[in-house]
Protein backbone atom coordinates (compact mmCIF):
# COMPACT_ATOMS: atom_id res chain seq x y z
CA UNK A 1 0.00 0.00 0.00
CA UNK A 2 1.22 3.62 -1.00
CA UNK A 3 1.52 6.13 1.42
CA UNK A 4 2.19 9.60 0.18
CA UNK A 5 4.46 12.56 2.20
CA UNK A 6 4.20 15.89 1.72
CA UNK A 7 6.79 18.17 2.24
CA UNK A 8 8.05 21.92 1.52
CA UNK A 9 5.28 24.16 2.42
CA UNK A 10 5.74 27.52 3.83
CA UNK A 11 5.23 31.44 3.39
CA UNK A 12 6.56 33.48 0.77
CA UNK A 13 6.15 37.08 -0.54
CA UNK A 14 4.15 36.90 -4.16
CA UNK A 15 6.54 36.43 -7.27
CA UNK A 16 8.79 33.97 -4.71
CA UNK A 17 9.52 29.69 -5.76
CA UNK A 18 9.03 27.24 -3.72
CA UNK A 19 8.92 23.22 -4.66
CA UNK A 20 7.19 20.66 -2.71
CA UNK A 21 7.75 17.37 -2.83
CA UNK A 22 5.74 14.18 -1.94
CA UNK A 23 7.64 10.86 -1.18
CA UNK A 24 5.54 7.58 -2.12
CA UNK A 25 6.24 5.24 0.08
CA UNK A 26 5.19 1.46 -0.04
CA UNK A 27 6.72 0.58 -3.70
CA UNK A 28 9.82 0.26 -5.44
CA UNK A 29 9.08 3.39 -7.75
CA UNK A 30 6.65 5.41 -8.94
CA UNK A 31 4.94 3.54 -11.87
CA UNK A 32 1.40 5.02 -12.10
CA UNK A 33 -0.51 8.39 -12.02
CA UNK A 34 0.16 11.36 -9.39
CA UNK A 35 -1.46 14.28 -9.06
CA UNK A 36 -0.90 17.59 -7.06
CA UNK A 37 -3.94 19.50 -5.84
CA UNK A 38 -4.80 22.10 -4.10
CA UNK A 39 -8.17 24.05 -1.74
CA UNK A 40 -8.11 27.18 -0.20
CA UNK A 41 -10.62 28.04 2.85
CA UNK A 42 -14.56 27.86 1.69
CA UNK A 43 -13.28 26.51 -1.92
CA UNK A 44 -13.32 23.35 -3.55
CA UNK A 45 -10.16 20.59 -4.14
CA UNK A 46 -8.84 21.97 -7.15
CA UNK A 47 -6.38 19.95 -9.84
CA UNK A 48 -3.15 21.71 -10.09
CA UNK A 49 -1.33 18.79 -12.21
CA UNK A 50 -0.80 15.79 -13.14
CA UNK A 51 2.03 13.26 -13.93
CA UNK A 52 1.59 10.33 -15.93
CA UNK A 53 3.18 6.70 -16.11
CA UNK A 54 5.30 8.08 -19.06
CA UNK A 55 6.11 11.14 -17.30
CA UNK A 56 3.44 13.41 -19.52
CA UNK A 57 2.38 16.28 -17.49
CA UNK A 58 -1.07 18.48 -17.73
CA UNK A 59 -1.83 21.70 -15.98
CA UNK A 60 -4.63 23.85 -14.56
CA UNK A 61 -4.62 26.91 -16.78
CA UNK A 62 -4.40 28.77 -13.91
CA UNK A 63 -0.45 27.91 -13.02
CA UNK A 64 0.35 26.55 -16.44
CA UNK A 65 4.15 28.62 -17.38
CA UNK A 66 4.43 29.26 -13.55
CA UNK A 67 4.21 25.61 -11.76
CA UNK A 68 6.22 22.48 -12.94
CA UNK A 69 5.61 18.72 -11.87
CA UNK A 70 8.87 15.83 -11.88
CA UNK A 71 9.70 13.13 -10.07
CA UNK A 72 12.36 11.43 -9.09
CA UNK A 73 12.33 7.47 -9.75
CA UNK A 74 15.44 6.75 -7.35
CA UNK A 75 13.66 8.66 -4.82
CA UNK A 76 10.10 7.81 -5.51
CA UNK A 77 9.26 11.31 -4.99
CA UNK A 78 7.40 14.08 -6.94
CA UNK A 79 7.77 17.42 -6.93
CA UNK A 80 6.05 20.44 -7.77
CA UNK A 81 7.87 23.85 -8.57
CA UNK A 82 5.92 27.30 -8.32
CA UNK A 83 7.32 30.04 -9.45
CA UNK A 84 6.44 33.38 -10.03
CA UNK A 85 3.93 32.29 -6.65
CA UNK A 86 0.43 34.72 -6.45
CA UNK A 87 -1.57 35.23 -3.54
CA UNK A 88 -4.32 33.29 -4.73
CA UNK A 89 -2.17 30.38 -5.14
CA UNK A 90 -2.46 30.15 -1.28
CA UNK A 91 -3.99 26.97 -0.21
CA UNK A 92 -3.00 23.31 1.53
CA UNK A 93 -1.75 21.73 -1.61
CA UNK A 94 -2.07 17.69 -1.92
CA UNK A 95 -0.07 14.82 -3.23
CA UNK A 96 -2.45 12.35 -4.17
CA UNK A 97 -1.98 9.11 -6.63
CA UNK A 98 -3.65 6.27 -7.95
CA UNK A 99 -1.39 3.05 -8.04
CA UNK A 100 -3.65 1.02 -10.29
CA UNK A 101 -3.56 3.04 -12.82
CA UNK A 102 -0.76 4.54 -15.58
CA UNK A 103 -2.88 7.53 -16.39
CA UNK A 104 -5.89 9.60 -16.07
CA UNK A 105 -8.24 11.31 -18.47
CA UNK A 106 -9.79 13.16 -16.26
CA UNK A 107 -6.62 13.96 -13.76
CA UNK A 108 -8.46 17.03 -12.54
CA UNK A 109 -10.98 15.17 -10.71
CA UNK A 110 -10.25 14.55 -7.22
CA UNK A 111 -12.28 11.12 -7.36
CA UNK A 112 -9.79 9.87 -9.69
CA UNK A 113 -7.49 9.11 -6.80
CA UNK A 114 -7.50 6.74 -3.84
CA UNK A 115 -4.74 7.85 -2.22
CA UNK A 116 -3.48 11.22 -0.67
CA UNK A 117 -1.27 12.57 1.38
CA UNK A 118 -1.76 14.87 4.79
CA UNK A 119 -1.12 18.42 2.66
CA UNK A 120 1.41 20.99 2.85
CA UNK A 121 0.18 24.47 3.38
CA UNK A 122 1.58 27.69 1.28
CA UNK A 123 1.16 30.90 1.99
CA UNK A 124 1.93 33.93 -0.53
CA UNK A 125 1.57 37.20 1.18
CA UNK A 126 1.25 40.44 -1.62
Amino acid sequence: QVKLVESGGGSVQAGGSLRLSCVAAGQSRIDYVMAWFRQAPGKEREGVGCMNNDGGTSYADSVKGRFTISKDNAANTLYLQMTNLKPEDSAMYYCAADPSRWYSMLWWRAAEYDTWGQGTQVTVSS
